[in-house]
């Protein structure tokens, strides 16, 4: 029978206080948080993603100062080898299923993700529509878009013949 005296549902009990732990509690938490794999898969996603865009940068910028400016080069450069590197790994990674989860969103979510410049692509061709250089940006749309599945098949071709399967 209840009384007022005892609640419905009685309260927890609490631990005894705590021994000391090896690092200590408070740091205990924090060491949890940390190695958390959707938190690690998520600073590693990060991290990839930060060495491809700044891979993109140096690259794009690099044959834009070779070349000019008056052609997407270094996007087109950028694009091709980006479909190469996902064909290639996609075979290596996902067909062979010889990494993990985590490397593949890793690779594909992060590094790649940030080096592959579809959206500087989109951009770039928008400009040269804007500027009435609509043979320039035909060439940039076919050329990006052919080549780019073609790089893919070539990774892909690549990766099989490197591994034999």
């Amino acid at each position: 029978m209840l009384t007022r005296n005892r609640p419905l549902h009685p309260a927890p009990k609490r631990p005894a206080a705590r021994e000391a732990a090896p690092g200590g509690g408070r740091f205990q938490n924090r060491a949890r948080w940390c190695l958390n794999w959707p938190v690690l898969r998520l600073l590693l996603v990060g991290l990839a993603g930060l060495a491809g865009t700044l891979c993109r940068y140096w690259l794009s910028g690099a044959l834009a100062r070779r070349y000019g400016e008056a052609f997407p080069a270094g996007t087109l450069a950028v694009n091709l080898l980006g479909c190469f590197a996902a064909g290639l790994l996609f075979h290596l990674m996902h067909e062979r299923a010889a990494f993990s989860e985590t490397a593949r969103a890793v690779v594909f979510v992060g590094l790649l993700g940030g080096f592959t410049t579809f959206s500087s692509y989109g951009l770039q061709t928008f400009e040269l529509l804007r500027d009435g250089r609509a043979g320039v940006a035909a060439l940039n749309v076919v050329a990006s878009n052919l080549l780019g599945v073609l790089a893919v098949f070539a990774g892909y071709a690549s990766a099989k013949l490197l591994g034999g399967a």
